[in-house]
């Protein structure tokens, strides 16, 4: 259980850390001196500068993997609990995390370059491995 575990936690810190791609693009955007103060007009927010393409794509990213954490969170969490004297079940649960942890990897990658066919397979293969650790878990 110990790789599913690990590739939890190393889904967590990708977690926070999609949010660095967003927030350098709006530094550069807004220029620092508004950045540090969050307003970039007097009419924040209803005027603001527009994000580029890339920059808007990133933070959907981001969003998405904060909305995908909490299942995978729970199905890992459950089966480090359901399978501890199960050595079999732990290894099949830690290549399905481990599956899980390189397509959210590759995710924001093809999400923000704009790779035409290979966002939604990368995000399916994601929720699939979500899908199998729970299986596994629950059989």
């Amino acid at each position: 259980m110990e790789t599913a575990l690990y590739y939890l936690a190393l889904s967590g810190v990708l977690t926070i850390l999609l949010w660095v791609p967003y927030i350098s693009g709006r530094l550069f955007l807004w220029g620092l001196p508004a950045f540090l103060t969050n307003y970039p007009n007097k009419n924040y927010p209803i005027e603001q500068p527009q994000p580029t393409l890339w920059m808007e794509r990133a933070q959907r990213a981001h969003l998405n993997m904060v909305e995908t954490m909490p299942a995978f969170i729970a199905v890992v969490l459950a089966a480090a609990f359901m399978s501890q004297s199960n050595p079999e079940v732990a290894a099949t649960v830690g290549t399905w995390a481990k599956i899980f942890f390189f397509a959210r990897l590759l995710h924001p990658i093809v999400f923000i370059l704009g790779v035409p066919f290979l966002r939604t397979p990368t995000y399916l293969i994601s929720w699939f491995a979500i899908l199998m650790i729970a299986t596994t878990t629950l059989l």
